[in-house]
């Protein structure tokens, strides 16, 4: 006996008609969601590769072919890589970059006019080998100032920054002191503000680790007070540990020379300063004014050297405690540890 079939109800259509369509979907389903695995994965492999790319390329253009451009500068601040290590210290890429482009950026606008094609090149060698000097220094610095527990203060890098601002005596607004950085080293504030903190860093670490420097300049101050301030007769009976110098003259009392200058125009004739850090960190000084006037002064200096830390570096550097991750041409050129004063 065949049973008979009922007839659909509407309901059962529609869902009948789904069904349909859903089963003919499910075959596209897998392939799809295969498909977008495969977009994923390609894309990260593209970035990797890209990433690779670029890191190569920064790696060839920073530590084979030695470029120095705006563009790694900058690259180099946002990663630090090294470009040496002292002591186990990092040297920085961007500090080495910064000293050099601060000493070349006037030098290259320049050398159109003044410097013949060799010249230039010449310069860039030596520079290279002063600002890689000059940064692992910085870099030794930094090193001892962490382990002797010295600190460099926004205050402090303010304070110098300031003081820079005025110096010579010129009164500027900041903004036309940071053109002058600019035209003059290549630099933006914070990148300047970066130099005076090295130089600070050093300056301090310098003067805690010195005690022979410290010893001479107790004997300098008790033979000041008992020969009457008679600065040639000391410099006489300590001969090449001290540094003994006269202006011959009037110079003018804003001199940029560590300090002295300021120090003497505080001064009355025949009055001598005491012992007072070099605004360098080059060592003590102490200042005796022979005469001034309103803009000049005429004094007699002498200067009690801070010599341990490169002592310190010197023997690390002989211990083999310095590899350098560049080449640079030898240069038989003496490197310049202080911060650059901005130009009028």
């Amino acid at each position: 006996m065949k049973l008979k079939k009922s007839p659909q109800t509407a309901q059962e259509k529609v869902d009948e008609r789904r069904e349909e369509v859903l089963s003919k979907g499910r075959k596209f389903k897998y392939p799809l969601q295969f498909s977008r695995h495969r977009i994923v994965v390609n894309t990260i492999l593209i970035i990797i590769v890209v990433l690779t790319a670029i890191t190569i390329s920064m790696w060839l253009a920073l530590y084979r072919f030695g470029m120095t451009d705006e563009f790694l500068f900058r690259i180099t601040r946002v990663f630090p890589v090294p470009v040496a290590h002292v002591d186990n210290e990092n040297v920085l890429f961007s500090d080495y970059l910064m000293l050099y482009r601060s000493s070349m950026t006037s030098i290259e606008r320049q050398s159109g006019s003044q410097f013949d094609e060799e010249s230039v090149a010449h310069l860039r060698a030596e520079y290279k080998r002063s600002a890689l000097d000059d940064s692992e220094k910085f870099s030794y610095a930094i090193k001892l100032a962490k382990e002797l527990g010295i600190e460099i203060s926004n205050d402090e890098v303010e304070a110098e920054f300031t003081r820079h601002l005025n110096i010579g005596g010129v009164e500027r607004s900041e903004e036309s002191f940071i053109k002058i950085i600019e035209d003059n080293f290549g630099l933006n504030k914070s990148e300047y503000e970066r130099m005076l903190y090295l130089s600070i860093a050093k300056a301090k670490v310098s003067e805690a680790i010195d005690e022979n420097a410290k010893n001479i300049a107790s004997e300098v101050e008790r033979m000041l007070s008992e020969n009457g301030n008679n600065y040639s007769a000391v410099a006489t009976a300590l001969g090449d540990k001290i540094i003994y110098q006269e202006t011959g003259g009037l110079v003018d009392s804003k001199n940029i020379d560590g300090g002295r200058a300021t120090e003497a125009a505080k001064l009355e004739p025949g009055g001598s300063s005491g012992k007072f850090v070099s605004m360098n960190g080059d060592g003590y000084y102490f200042v005796k004014l022979v005469e001034k006037n309103d803009s000049q002064v005429n004094f007699v200096s002498i200067r009690v050297p801070f010599t341990e830390f490169n002592s310190r570096f010197d023997k690390v550097k002989a211990e083999g405690g310095i590899s350098e991750l560049i080449t640079i041409e030898a240069s038989n050129t003496p490197t310049n540890t202080e911060t650059p004063a901005p130009t009028e």
